[in-house]
């Protein structure tokens, strides 16, 4: 029996050996944390501090918009020395809180709780609420959002996303490695918080080592089963790993709960955990600072806020050539004009290209029809023809082609031989247009 997959896809260079042998450690404190108050999909948060006041580390200091909005806390201790505008790693600008570190290292009391587990469906998904829990595979949903499904969607199944597709990076993959137990945990908390049976975790198989973890960790769970996944792009997709895991599809303009799913990120499930078991708010996680232009690629537990230059000048600084700085992955990520950009709770990765990793500046030409596009789309969109609508500023043409099932893998650009912006022209239609 073959390892479990969708269809279509690509196979771009893993480059997972740069980081993945790398052991997580704490990053230093930042002297100067820059928290955005939008870090997620939805309303943005609202300030709850003032110019001058003193925050500890752990503190609530944005409240959310909305329903689908998540609160923002202080992610260490010392003064609220601005509130403005700062430049984010997407190349937008966002309302931010600076906090400059008194290095007292003073938090507020997280009140633990060993017995987690015997709280109630609701108590929990208080506590993940209250922690401001977003998709941390950058996604960056509301995570109680997803834990609140309409009654007429009943839900019988949770995943667990370790499959870390994305070249480059390894943050998941350390974090079954050292943490198994503590993101199986938080696997439990989702299944009891939504009265389900049966949960999974699905691990690509270029992890054996985080698959034997994992693995050892469900030994006593016979409700959570370990799939192993073909390695192939874009596997962690929320649709493709559904598709691998439980052969259900996502209806167009649906979403996983239509079908019964809730899936979440490894990262998701660990920030879980520590909400629940240990009262902690999500102030940091774990981000792959890695490729061919850093000098010495690791795995960091990150202050949020912490600044994008601080972080490489902790891993050795740049090595020559460096080229690009792409905070994510590179098939979805951003290429960052700024690294005065902040960790945010989407941040999987910083990816530092160097010149020797192929030409980045290779100009594009016009479509030529290959089809190749259409061949590795997993979505089975015709990518050309979005592109082309979009190049040719006919944005409402490119709704026939289905533009808002595009998920924006990268997967058609990667394989273009006209070296086209497919996933960017179909991101200028996307801004253009309504659903």
């Amino acid at each position: 029996m073959g390892l479990a997959t969708f269809s279509r896809g690509i196979h771009p260079p893993e480059m997972k050996e740069l980081s993945s042998g790398s052991p997580l450690k704490p990053a230093k404190q930042p002297s100067t944390a820059i928290i955005p108050l939008s870090q997620h999909i939805g309303a943005p948060c609202t300030s709850t501090v003032d110019i001058g006041q003193v925050v500890l580390a752990g503190q609530q200091i944005g409240s959310a918009g909305g329903f689908v909005s998540a609160p923002i806390h202080a992610s260490i201790s010392g003064k609220v020395s601005a509130i403005s505008a700062f430049p984010m790693a997407n190349g937008r600008v966002a309302p931010c809180i600076v906090i400059e570190n008194n290095n007292l290292n003073q938090s507020v009391d997280f009140e633990p709780n060993k017995d987690f587990m015997s709280l109630s469906p609701e108590d929990l998904k208080k506590k993940i609420t209250a922690a401001g829990i977003v998709g941390m595979g950058g996604a960056t949903f509301p995570t109680h959002v997803k834990l609140s499904p309409p009654k007429e969607k009943p839900i019988d199944a949770v995943l667990i996303n370790g499959a870390e597709c994305e070249p480059y990076l390894t943050a998941d993959h350390r974090q079954m490695v050292e943490r198994a137990s503590d993101v199986i945990s938080g696997l439990k908390i989702l299944m009891k918080v939504l009265g389900v049976k049966n949960g999974y975790v699905g691990i690509e198989n270029n992890k054996p080592d985080a698959i034997v973890k994992m693995t050892e960790a469900v030994r006593s769970e016979p409700s959570i089963k370990i799939i192993t996944l073909e390695v192939k792009y874009p596997q962690g997709a929320e649709k493709m790993l559904i598709k691998a895991i439980l052969d259900r599809e996502v209806p167009a303009g649906g979403l996983p709960m239509d079908i019964g799913v809730v899936a979440q990120n490894v990262g998701t499930a660990t920030a879980i955990y520590e909400a629940c078991a240990e009262g902690k708010p999500l102030i940091e996680r774990v981000v792959s600072i890695t490729g061919n232009g850093i000098k010495n690629p690791s795995n960091l537990v990150v202050k949020i806020g912490t600044t994008f230059s601080q972080l490489i000048d902790e891993c050795g600084g740049f090595n020559k050539n460096v080229v690009k700085v792409i905070s994510g992955g590179p098939m979805m990520g951003f290429a960052v004009f700024s690294l005065d950009a902040p960790v945010t709770k989407g941040t999987s990765g910083i990816v530092i290209m160097a010149d020797n990793q192929g030409d980045v500046t290779e100009k594009h030409g016009p479509c030529i029809r290959c089809g190749r596009c259409i061949e590795a789309c997993p979505m089975g969109l015709i990518p050309s023809m979005l592109s082309i609508y979009s190049e040719r500023s006919m944005f409402e043409g490119a709704k026939d082609y289905r533009l808002f099932d595009c998920f924006e893998c990268g997967s058609c650009t990667y394989v273009c031989p006209a070296k086209r912006p497919i996933v960017q022209f179909i991101r200028l239609a996307k801004s253009l247009v309504k659903p």
